[in-house]
């Protein structure tokens, strides 16, 4: 649970390195919170069918605002963790951006973020799995 709350401790936190495992526990974490407010708003829904009403019950609209609130406290820390997953890797933040391309950016991004990041210390920082600089072999 650390790592998937991580990204929020680092809040609008642009600088630094982040692992791959702080990006995918965020992500897993987002697809979780997504999952349980689509299921209050699918359960919402459902009582639409029972009373008839033709209009979304409760649980509906409670689904839409944790979802609506959610996302727009999430915005900023998911661009800061892809950010510092990009300098984990030696590459600018602003490769962000490739996310914007019709059709094939997602894909591209994807690609990077399972990307191993440079082992040891970068232009960005030390490493994240390795704060101390200590070499085995050297």
């Amino acid at each position: 649970m650390e790592w998937m709350l991580m990204p929020y401790r680092r809040y609008a936190d642009f600088s630094g390195r982040s692992r791959r495992k702080e990006y995918w526990m965020f992500v897993l974490f987002t697809f979780i919170v997504a999952i349980v407010c689509g299921g209050l708003m699918i359960a919402g829904g459902l009582q639409n069918e029972v009373d008839g009403s033709g209009q979304p019950g409760g649980l509906f609209w409670l689904g839409v605002g944790l979802l609506a609130v959610w996302g727009i406290g999430s915005f900023i820390p998911s661009i800061a963790v892809q950010v510092r997953r990009f300098h984990d890797q030696n590459r600018s933040g602003w490769m962000v951006l490739l996310g914007f391309v019709p059709y094939v950016g997602g894909i591209i991004v994807l690609v990077f973020m399972c990307l191993e990041g440079t082992r040891g210390a970068n232009r960005f920082g030390p490493d994240p799995k390795d704060p101390g600089g200590v070499s085995i072999f050297s």
